[in-house]
């Protein structure tokens, strides 16, 4: 459904990654990282334009769509969902397509990794723009009652395996449709080719407990990672823009400038009117807002 791009099964830190790309001589890379429950997918409606400025490199994150789904449980302390595993996925894979260095478009759980990609690599991500995340520390020590009703799954697929594994399972497409059509734009945000596919990535073996565990590892050792840096007066240094949905949870209980501030030393962005999904929702307003910083 995306026009002019490729998909390549790339083994990267060990994982198997489902990975679009659209790679063109001369331009500069920029890697595209996508949410919970989604796939590269979430980017087609900014694909074309993208791709005038850059090579663009979007996969699945590990756990999600057609990427390999590590086992991992309690025992292992979620470490093979931690952000800092994941990330490095991401400059594993774009350092074997021959780009030691690049920029980011990440949404969502995608973002988070990102986060921590910027962090723990520093010499491989220039600069970065995340849509509609405040820092995972910041949005778990200033849980509200707002904040709990919006993001109910966060508390839910932490719980113990198999009690949300059992759940999902039982009618996947419930769960997917339920998840992200009681956001601000509801399904009709999404396109009908987009929602069949992540209709059909939330049925395949074992994506709801690779799900799961993300969450859990966000819910435990990425914490203890975001404490660590924290401890340390470690910052972000990179270029960083960070834009939210106007009519979004993160506008409504955060200060999402004031805590990326806390974690960054060079930092801009503002809302664009939509919800969460800013790809799918905003698309002209999100490349309006992130171009002129990226490029």
């Amino acid at each position: 459904m995306i026009e002019n791009s490729s998909i390549e099964r790339i083994t990267a830190n060990g994982v198997a990654l489902n990975v679009r790309t659209s790679k063109s001589a001369g331009l500069p890379p920029l890697l595209l990282l996508h949410g919970h429950p989604q796939t590269n997918v979430i980017w087609h409606k900014v694909w074309t334009p993208l791709a005038q400025h850059f090579s663009l490199i979007a996969p699945d994150l590990r756990g999600y769509g057609d990427s390999e789904k590590p086992p991992s449980d309690a025992s292992m302390n979620h470490a093979p969902y931690s952000k800092r595993e994941m990330a490095k996925d991401m400059v594993a894979l774009m350092a074997t397509l021959g780009f030691p260095t690049f920029r980011v478009l990440a949404h969502d759980r995608g973002a988070r990794v990102t986060h921590r990609m910027m962090m723990d690599h520093p010499d491989a991500v220039s600069r970065a723009t995340l849509l509609d995340i405040a820092p995972t520390l910041a949005m778990y020590e200033q849980t509200t009652m707002d904040f709990a009703k919006a993001y109910w799954h966060w508390f839910f697929l932490i719980q113990r395996e198999p009690l949300p594994e059992t759940m999902i399972a039982a009618d996947p497409t419930f769960f997917i449709e339920k998840m992200m059509g009681n956001r601000h734009a509801g399904l009709s945000a999404f396109s009908p080719a987009a929602l069949a596919e992540y209709r059909r990535c939330i049925t395949l073996p074992g994506i709801a407990h690779a799900i799961c565990e993300d969450y859990r590892a966000a819910a435990t050792i990425d914490l203890e990672h975001d404490r660590a840096d924290r401890d340390a007066g470690r910052k972000l240094a990179q270029p960083l823009q960070v834009l939210w949905g106007a009519d979004g949870i993160i506008e409504k209980c955060f200060k999402p400038l004031d805590e990326w501030q806390r974690v960054a030393t060079d930092v801009r962005g503002g809302s664009i009117p939509c919800g969460h999904y800013i790809p799918e929702e905003a698309p002209e307003a999100l490349l309006a807002a992130a171009l002129p910083f990226l490029i």
